[in-house]
């Protein structure tokens, strides 16, 4: 583990200014007097080997160094299995203390201060700010900020994830807070932005492409490893936590973005300039506006599409969560639409549904009416069920129930009340009256109740026997079609030939 720079100054002060030795330093920091010797040997105020005796490590120098100048990262352990199998024997902490004399330093590298002109570039990145728990759902939450690289103005714009529809939707929302678009914009090397980069050959993502096309810009990726490039954007991130997210608190996401955009537009604009101590971001940002790209006529389309199967019942999944669509479209393949707030169902060009978008985890999301749709039709098919019963056990009801309809009258409420008489009085009695109701033109439940009663008065007969419970309408709804039993009789005629042969 490395040692702090604040121990490592108090250790070369304690040695230094009040000659404290090595183990008094060790026990009054609480470190390994090894850690000591090490800090001191990097500064140069030990000797590297003791002056009476030459040490044992003094012939493994020059592999050490040469294998250093050659790999100057490399641990000090690995260099020790090494000169292990050359024949060294000394101590672990003898030979750490000597690595870290002759281990070369990467040598200090000057930058330029990057001068930019106005509305000549803008900075992209995301920062990662945590979790936020959604009802049952945790979701990341990702800040994606743009700073204007002359005025340094900041835009910020929370989202719950990093995929290219919130980056796109960054963008979008961006030039349109900023009034324009710059005319390059520099990147890290995203994922949504750099597919793949080989040196200097670089890949971008033809997502991206598509928006630059659409707004006119140029994008640009730094180069691996050199943060440099991209100091305004990495700096204005640490401002925005220090600034802004520190113990903020916010009731839900929008209200996290409103107070993001009046932090923007507020203290944000009125920092002094670095430019100009004398002017704020804000002058500055008025300036630079003028000479952005101006915006396209319709912004950019960042929508996200997905593919999604309908099963057995009639939702789609998204995002953790299920969304109703017709009954009429089961077992199907659909697209959903997704905006930050609404998710669109389409089938080709129909759109089937719409439904606010909810970013919890194992939610229903239900369109009353389709519900109600599907319930009707399951009634109706239990209504067409009740009518093949009665067609099949009753011959005479096709042409009552024919009567009916001419008539005008309620179809449900007649097939019920006849399986209702069906299940009380059996098949025969009801027969008998419908069909005395069909000779007098009669469509009417009592009458048929009364001549059924009439023909029970007039043959007696042991009633129907009940199956089950006259509530169970799984038993109500039961039928079976009647077979034709001549092939029993064939079967019957054939064994008696056969008895009949000597």
């Amino acid at each position: 583990m490395k040692t702090p720079p604040e121990v490592e100054a108090e250790i070369v002060r304690l040695h230094h200014a009040e000659r404290w030795p090595v183990g008094t330093i060790a026990r009054q920091i609480g470190v390994h007097h090894s850690v000591v010797r090490r800090v001191l040997a990097r500064t140069g105020l030990l000797p590297v080997t003791p002056a009476a005796r030459p040490s044992h490590i003094e012939p493994y120098l020059p592999l050490m160094r040469e294998t250093l100048e050659k790999y100057p990262t490399l641990r000090a352990s690995r260099l020790l299995e090494m000169m292990r199998v050359r024949g060294y024997r000394g101590r672990p902490s003898r030979f750490r203390e000597v690595v870290a004399t002759i281990r070369p330093r990467p040598k200090a590298e000057a930058y330029l201060r990057l001068s930019m002109l106005p509305g000549e570039q803008a900075q992209v990145d995301w920062a990662h700010f945590g979790k936020l728990r959604l009802g049952r759902a945790e979701r990341t939450l990702m800040a994606f900020v743009v700073v204007l690289s002359w005025s340094r103005r900041v835009f910020v714009r929370f989202f719950l994830d990093a995929r290219m529809p919130s980056f796109l939707r960054g963008h979008v929302q961006a030039f349109e807070r900023l009034g324009g678009v710059p005319r390059v914009l520099l990147y890290d090397n995203l994922r949504s932005a750099v597919l793949e980069r080989r040196g200097d050959l670089i890949r971008f993502h033809p997502t991206l492409l598509a928006l630059a096309a659409h707004y006119r810009f140029a994008p640009r990726a730094c180069a691996p490893a050199r943060g440099n490039e991209k100091g305004r954007v990495e700096r204005a991130i640490r401002y925005l936590r220090d600034s802004f997210f520190a113990a903020r608190r916010f009731a839900d996401l929008d209200d996290l973005n409103a107070q993001a955009n009046a932090w923007c537009d507020g203290p944000a604009l009125d920092r002094p300039w670095p430019g100009e101590r004398a002017r704020s971001v804000r002058d500055a940002a008025d300036e630079e506006r003028v000479v952005l790209l101006p915006l396209p006529d319709e912004p950019f389309p960042c929508e996200e599409t997905l593919a999604v199967q309908v099963g057995k019942t009639p939702y789609v999944r998204f995002d953790l969560n299920d969304y109703s669509v017709p009954h009429t479209h089961v077992q199907r393949e659909l697209q959903v639409v997704a905006a930050i707030d609404t998710v669109r169902i389409v089938d080709g060009a129909t759109v089937l549904a719409v439904h606010p978008r909810s970013y919890d985890r194992g939610l229903r999301v239900e369109d009353p009416q389709h519900l109600q749709a599907l319930v009707e039709t399951k009634h109706a098919a239990r209504q067409h069920r009740g009518i093949d019963r009665l067609h099949v056990m009753v011959a005479s009801s096709q042409s009552y129930l024919m009567r009916c309809v001419e008539r005008g009258l309620n179809l449900g409420t007649q097939v019920a009340q006849l399986l209702r008489l069906l299940d009380d009085h059996g098949a025969a009695p009801l027969e008998h009256a419908l069909a005395a109701a069909c000779a007098q033109d009669i469509c009417h439940i009592p009458s048929v109740r009364q001549l059924l009663q009439q023909h029970l008065r007039a043959h007696p007969s042991t009633p129907p026997l009940q199956l089950g419970a006259p509530g169970d309408a799984r038993l109500r709804d039961l039928f079976v079609r009647p077979h034709d039993l001549h092939d029993y009789d064939h079967l019957q005629l054939s064994t008696e030939e056969e008895s009949d042969v000597p």
